[in-house]
């Protein structure tokens, strides 16, 4: 033996595992998927943090614990959770149980591929190109592009900045930040936070992220981006990108891309548009006008983990452009990963495109999904939340103490509720003060309730409001009545 350590038989007992597994799979079937998708149990099973901390027993320590005793930390740790899968979730741009990326998901765990060479993940690498390659056409790139998976929406956004700025200054790669200007980005006041931190990230600095005001709908205005363009330039500033939002997190907004499309053009600018949340109308006949002109930017977000529900993580980064730009960018060429003396094409090893260098094959959740449904019953899926939320618009209207902030462009519905006491209040501060600490207080009731989960927020100067976000095709208009039901019985009182 090696020292005190025998190695003869292999340290872990191979039936010992496999019966684990079944057992645990077992309780994940039944209290993860079967009643975390069942509208009679509750949403979430509400704890303080320091009730949590005592039920969970946390603490690590030197011995480990028997086989029951695990299993009933997988059964705690379930119920513990918030059911985001639950058709009463409407708290996130994210809801619902897929079943066909929840299986690709157990296969890409059980198998633990790493998505940087063809080497190590032959199947997943030409998996993640076809469903690549598909998105790219559904965009309208008839040239076709490139792109990558990679770990979620704001991690997009910010390939999209850094590629934007090698586009216009290959030398920042090797020399460094002191090798450009200063450098200006424009975005709108309704985009995505990520858009700053990835000008803070990059060393861009976020006092050179301008942000373009918006109209009452939450979407950018051309010629005020125009003017700001010009501004920039009047300071010795050099602008460089434009980041145009498709679904915007709070109202669901569409900044208008042609207009957009046409300012950057004339300013030679990078044109990179956030459709993390938008992307899926595109599947949509009847919706893509929503995204018209997205075929003319340089570079577009994606998450199939939101509207199209794939499980979480599942987010694309398409590139319009055809010079190996993703590469050249990102490429540090590591000689144990990406040996070009291989003995297969060697053009199938993405990995140095990548800002990761271990990487999950997030396209296979899509792909297996996509197989599964078509793209038939994907159009259908998106179809079907926005009508959804189209009758909950529509039922905001007619109940009493119900008011719509504005009416929806997309998934997103925004309204106010008033209890009975406030309903005869003038419109005036006074009631505003009053409205903005209703919304907080329902949602605790619902939460501890463990019923429903809506978000709230303040917006600008409005008070705060509920923004109701209508994905899964798992709800019907029973679950919008109840919805609004529930918020008045939590809230009558008040």
């Amino acid at each position: 033996p090696e020292g005190d350590v025998p190695l003869i038989s292999p340290a872990q007992n191979g039936l010992a595992a496999e019966n684990f597994i079944h057992q645990s799979m077992a309780i994940i079937m039944e209290d993860a998927v079967k009643k975390a998708t069942d509208v009679r149990e509750k949403v979430c099973e509400w704890r303080s943090p320091e009730q949590l901390k005592e039920l969970l027993d946390l603490e690590l320590r030197d011995g480990g614990e028997s086989e029951s005793k695990i299993l009933q930390r997988c059964r705690d740790a379930i119920r513990y959770s918030v059911k985001t899968t639950h058709p009463h979730f409407f708290n996130q741009l994210y809801a619902g149980m897929e079943p066909y990326s929840l299986v690709a998901s157990f296969i890409v765990e059980a198998l633990k591929p790493s998505l940087y060479t063809y080497e190590v993940a032959p199947v997943f690498t030409l998996m993640e190109d076809a469903v690549l390659r598909k998105m790219i056409e559904m965009i309208g790139w008839e040239e076709g592009g490139d792109g990558i998976f990679n770990a979620g929406g704001s991690m997009s956004n910010m390939y999209a900045v850094n590629l934007a700025r090698y586009h216009h200054f290959p030398d920042i790669k090797e020399a460094g930040l002191s090798a450009v200007p200063r450098l200006v980005m424009f975005t709108s006041q309704e985009c995505h936070y990520s858009i700053s931190k990835a000008a803070a990230l990059m060393g861009i600095g976020t006092k050179n992220v301008y942000m373009v005001p918006s109209d009452n709908r939450g979407k950018m205005i051309p010629s005020a981006l125009e003017l700001l363009i010009k501004t920039a330039k009047s300071e010795g500033a050099v602008p460089f990108m434009v980041n145009a939002t498709a679904g915007t997190t709070v109202l669901g907004a569409f900044d208008p891309i042609q207009e957009i499309a046409d300012i950057c053009e004339k300013y030679n600018l990078w044109l990179h548009v956030d459709a993390c949340w938008g992307g899926a109308a595109l599947m949509s006949n009847k919706h893509q006008h929503l995204l018209k002109g997205i075929h003319r930017a340089n570079s577009v977000a994606w998450n199939p983990h939101k509207m199209l529900m794939a499980c979480l993580q599942c987010s694309a980064f398409l590139v319009r452009d055809k010079t190996n730009l993703l590469q050249r960018c990102h490429s540090s060429s590591a000689s144990y990963l990406f040996q070009q003396d291989k003995f297969y094409d060697v053009s199938y090893d993405t990995g140095d495109k990548s800002v990761q260098c271990s990487r999950k094959p997030d396209a296979f959740k899509f792909w297996l999904m996509w197989k599964a449904l078509g793209t038939g019953e994907l159009e259908e899926r998106v179809d079907r939340a926005l009508a959804t939320a189209r009758y909950l618009a529509e039922e905001i209207k007619r109940r009493e103490g119900f008011r719509l902030v504005m009416e929806p462009e997309y998934a997103n519905v925004c309204f106010w509720y008033s209890p009975p006491s406030l309903r005869n209040l003038p419109d005036g501060p006074e009631l505003w003060k009053k409205l903005h600490t209703v919304a907080p207080v329902v949602k605790e009731r619902m939460m501890k309730k463990g019923s429903m989960m809506v978000g709230y927020q303040p917006h600008r100067d409005k008070a705060n409001f509920f923004r109701m976000i209508v994905i899964s095709p798992q709800a019907s208009r029973l679950d919008m009545d109840f919805v609004l039901d529930e918020i008045h019985n939590l809230g009558k009182d008040l």
